[in-house]
């Protein structure tokens, strides 16, 4: 495993644990070259045969690590956890294999995406669906997250306020 700082193949497994129902193991990792550590994830590589479609009609093999990199990017700066991340691509696949056999839309991944990360941050919810649905100016924008206000039972415990205002913390 190649380090994601130093680029050496050069580390040592301190930790070995069974995640995600024992579908998954998770390793703890320290580099031997720059000392610093790192986990790594590893799947059943078959788990996923789902071809997506995306908006112009192509198709092209499901990929996980697209869906994280796009929710590491809405999270960025905010205050989840890289394992709480980890376990949406999770709840989102989950809903795939279940609902789907061959072939699903990119829309309904970005759907589902959204809607799991609306409950864990109201902030990467927005940032995600400002680049997910194109919005084309700060109107649109403005409309999602007085959506994201109005709908406030839903809110998160520990979570804070989309825009705080005057006397809140």
């Amino acid at each position: 495993m190649r380090c994601p700082f130093c680029k050496e193949d050069d580390d040592k497994v301190i930790d070995s644990r069974s995640t995600d129902s024992g579908r998954c193991i998770r390793r703890r990792r320290r580099c031997l070259k720059c000392s610093r550590r790192f986990t790594t994830y590893e799947r059943a590589e078959d788990a996923i045969r789902l071809a997506v479609i995306k908006r112009d009609g192509s198709r092209v093999p499901y990929d996980r690590s697209k869906m994280l990199e796009g929710i590491r990017h809405a999270a960025y700066k905010r205050p989840v956890t890289a394992e709480r991340l980890e376990r949406v691509v999770d709840e989102v696949e989950e809903f795939l294999v279940a609902s789907f056999e061959k072939e699903v839309s990119s829309q309904t991944i970005g759907e589902k995406i959204a809607a799991v990360l609306r409950r864990v941050d109201k902030v990467a919810y927005v940032r995600f669906a400002s680049v997910y649905r194109q919005f084309e100016d700060v109107g649109d924008f403005i409309d999602e997250a007085q959506d994201v206000l109005d709908r406030a039972a839903d809110e998160v415990p520990g979570q804070g306020s989309l825009f705080e205002g005057p006397g809140e913390p």
